[in-house]
C-alpha cells in the first residue's frame, strides 16, 4: 500500500541536490555543513570555530567590511558571540527548555542603545541555514528595522530536535523576541514576524500565541498541515518523503516526527487519527480565533503550483481571518516565487512583504491598506488582478457534463500526472511549460476522459474547480486522481489543475458520490481550445491505495448527474 522505500530513496537523491544547491546559493562555507551536527550537539558549549565559519559565510554575503560589536548589556537570555560584520552580528539565543538557537542580528546603521526600531523576527525555512534571509534582513535594516533571523530548532547548528512547528518551536519564537527586546534597540510595541515555508508556519503559529506580534508575512507556508500533505485523504508521497529526507540530512528529527512520518508513508490506517491530531496541533487554521482576537495583520503569499502546500488551504484560511489581511497568489512551485528575493534580486513577493511590514510596523502610508486585498497573477498572462475577497475571484461557472459510463483499470499510470515536485511547476513559472499529455493517445482502459466543445472565446479560469461524480469500485478502498487540461487543436493537453482522492471502507459494487476540489489556479484557456477532464488511478506524486486488479467505474445517474464545475473570472 505504501511505496515507502522507493519514495524515500527517490527523495534522498533530490534532497542531496537540494541541500548542495542551497549551500551554494547562500555562500555557505563547506566546513559549516560538516560541523552542523557537531555544532548542534555542542550548542551549549563555546562558539569557537562555529563563529568563525559563520562569519566567513556572512562575509561572503555582506557588502561592507567587518566591524567589532559586542552586546554591551549582560545576556540573561543566552550568550552573545562577538564575531560580526558591519550591521550584522552572530548570536546564540537560548530558546525553550534551554535549547540554543543560532541567530544573525542585523541592526540599522548608527543605531544607538537609546533608539527604538521596529523588530522583525525571521525563523528559517525547513533544512535551510540561518543565512537564508541575510539579503532581505539587510534590506529591512537599511530602512530602519532590527532583524533577528534564527535557525529553527533541530536544524543545522541550532540545538534540539525537529518538532515541525510544535509547542517548543512556538515558544522559541517568543524567546527570540524576549532576547531581541533585551539586547537590541527593538521597540516592544512594533514587533513582526515573517518567513518562507517552515518559517511562515512558525510565524503564524507564534502570532496566534504571542500578542506582541502585530504583523506577520507568511510566504509559501501552510494554514492546514493535513489539507496540505493529506488532501483528499491521500498521502502526498513525494512531498512528505522529500521533507523527511532533507530533515534527516540537515537536522535531527524527533522521535514523534519519525513515528508519525513512518505511519504516514506506510499507509498505516490504524495510526491515521494520531497523524491527523498531530497535524491539527501544528496548523494555524486551528488557532485562527486567537489570531483574530489578537488583531494580527496577516499577509499570505503562495504559488499556484505549490506541491507541498497547495493554495486551497491558504485561501480557506484567509477567508476566516477578520483582522487586516492580504492574499497574494503567483505562478510557481514551493518557495520559487520568493527565491530570487532571498538572493537579493528584485522580487514581487518580498517587495509586497516589506510594504506590509512598513505600513503595520512603521506606520508608512504606502496605500497597501487601500488596495484590493486579494491579488492574483495568472499562470499564462502578465499583470496582477485585484479582488475584494476570495469569493469574488471566480464568480462565473462553466459546467462540463460528465455523461455516460466509463470504467478504468488501476495499477498503472495512464500518462496523465501532476509532474515532479519542485521541477514541473517551476518550469511552468519560468518557461510556461506545465506538465503535458496527448489526450487522444491516453489509454482509455486506464484513463476516463471527457472533453468540452471548442470555446470561441478565451476562458479565464480563476479559483477552484469542483468535481461531482458517482464511483462504483470493485474493492473496499482505492485512489483516483482528477486532472483538468487545456487541450489545443493538436490534442496536446496542458495541465490546468488536478487533485487526488482516496476512499476506504466502501462496499464493493456499491456506487457512492465523490465531491472533490481541484487545486486552485488562475489560467487562461485560449479561444479555439477545449477543456478536458481526465481521471486515472495512479500518480507518482501520491500514494496509491488500489488493490491489484481493482477497477473503478464512473457514471452519471439521471437523478444526480456528474459534472465538473469550472470557475471563471467575471468579464
Amino acid at each position: 500500500m505504501g511505496h515507502t522505500r522507493t519514495a524515500v530513496r527517490t527523495a534522498a537523491v533530490g534532497t542531496a541536490a537540494a541541500v548542495l544547491a542551497t549551500g551554494a546559493a547562500f555562500g555557505l562555507a563547506p566546513a559549516a555543513s560538516a560541523q552542523a551536527t557537531q555544532g548542534a550537539q555542542g550548542a551549549q558549549g563555546a562558539q569557537g570555530a562555529q563563529g568563525a565559519q559563520a562569519s566567513e559565510a556572512l562575509d561572503a554575503a555582506a557588502t561592507t567590511g567587518v566591524a567589532d560589536e559586542t552586546a554591551g548589556a549582560a545576556d540573561t537570555a543566552g550568550p552573545v558571540a562577538t564575531s560580526t560584520t558591519a550591521g550584522v552580528r552572530f548570536a546564540d539565543i537560548t530558546g525553550d527548555g534551554g535549547t540554543v538557537l543560532k541567530a544573525n542580528v542585523v541592526t540599522p546603521a548608527g543605531a544607538g542603545p537609546a533608539d527604538r526600531h521596529p523588530l522583525v523576527v525571521l525563523p528559517t525555512s525547513w533544512a535551510t541555514p540561518q543565512i537564508e534571509y541575510l539579503a532581505q534582513a539587510r534590506a529591512l535594516a537599511d530602512t530602519g528595522y532590527v532583524v533577528v533571523t534564527y535557525n529553527s530548532r533541530g536544524f543545522w547548528q541550532s540545538g534540539g530536535e525537529i518538532e515541525v512547528a510544535g509547542p517548543p518551536d512556538i515558544a522559541d519564537a517568543s524567546k527570540v523576541i524576549d532576547w531581541a527586546l533585551a539586547h537590541t534597540p527593538a521597540d516592544p510595541d512594533r514587533v513582526g514576524m515573517a518567513g518562507v515555508s517552515y518559517g511562515a508556519g512558525i510565524s503564524l503559529l507564534a502570532a496566534a500565541h504571542d500578542r506582541r506580534i502585530k504583523a506577520v508575512v507568511a510566504l509559501s507556508g501552510w494554514a492546514d498541515l493535513i489539507e496540505s500533505i493529506y488532501s483528499g485523504r491521500t498521502q502526498h508521497r513525494q512531498a512528505a518523503a522529500f521533507l523527511g529526507g532533507t530533515g534527516q540530512l540537515t537536522g535531527r528529527p524527533s522521535a514523534e516526527l519519525r513515528r508519525v512520518l513512518d505511519g504516514f508513508l506506510s499507509s498505516d490506517l490504524s495510526r491515521e487519527q494520531e497523524m491527523i491530531d498531530w497535524g491539527r496541533k501544528r496548523s494555524p487554521a486551528t488557532h485562527v480565533d486567537r489570531l483574530n482576537a489578537n488583531g494580527t495583520a496577516v499577509m499570505l503569499g503562495n504559488a499556484w503550483g505549490d506541491t507541498f502546500f497547495p493554495p486551497n488551504q491558504y485561501a480557506s484560511f484567509y477567508e476566516k481571518l477578520t483582522g487586516p489581511k492580504r492574499l497574494e497568489l503567483r505562478p510557481g512551485d514551493h518557495a520559487t516565487a520568493e527565491a530570487t528575493g532571498l538572493l537579493g534580486l528584485p522580487n514581487d513577493a518580498w517587495t509586497s512583504a516589506r510594504r506590509w511590514l512598513d505600513h503595520h510596523l512603521r506606520g508608512v502610508d504606502n496605500g497597501v491598506d487601500r488596495e484590493q486585498p486579494v491579488r492574483l497573477r495568472s499562470r499564462t498572462s502578465g499583470g496582477y488582478e485585484g479582488y475584494p475577497d476570495w469569493a469574488s475571484v471566480g464568480t462565473r461557472e462553466r459546467r462540463l457534463a460528465l455523461g455516460g459510463e466509463q470504467g478504468i483499470r488501476t495499477g498503472l499510470d495512464s500518462g496523465a500526472n501532476g509532474g515532479v515536485i519542485l521541477l514541473s511547476n517551476t518550469l511552468d513559472q519560468f518557461l510556461g511549460l506545465p506538465p503535458t499529455v496527448s489526450v487522444p493517445l491516453l489509454p482509455r482502459s486506464y484513463a476516463a476522459v471527457w472533453q468540452s466543445e471548442r470555446y470561441p472565446t478565451a476562458q479565464r479560469v480563476r479559483g477552484t474547480a469542483r468535481l461531482h461524480t458517482t464511483v462504483t469500485p470493485t474493492a473496499a478502498g482505492g485512489t483516483l486522481v482528477a486532472y483538468l487540461y487545456d487541450v489545443g487543436p493538436l490534442g496536446v493537453g496542458k495541465l490546468v489543475s488536478h487533485a487526488p482522492y482516496t476512499f476506504h471502507g466502501r462496499a464493493p459494487g456499491e456506487p457512492f458520490t465523490v465531491d472533490l476540489e481541484l487545486f486552485s489556479t488562475a489560467y487562461d484557456v485560449p479561444a479555439g481550445h477545449r477543456l478536458a477532464l481526465v481521471v486515472d488511478a495512479a500518480d507518482p506524486l501520491y500514494t496509491e491505495h488500489n488493490p491489484a486488479g481493482a477497477r473503478l467505474t464512473f457514471s452519471s445517474p439521471p437523478s444526480d448527474p456528474s459534472y465538473l464545475s469550472v470557475p471563471l473570472r467575471a468579464e
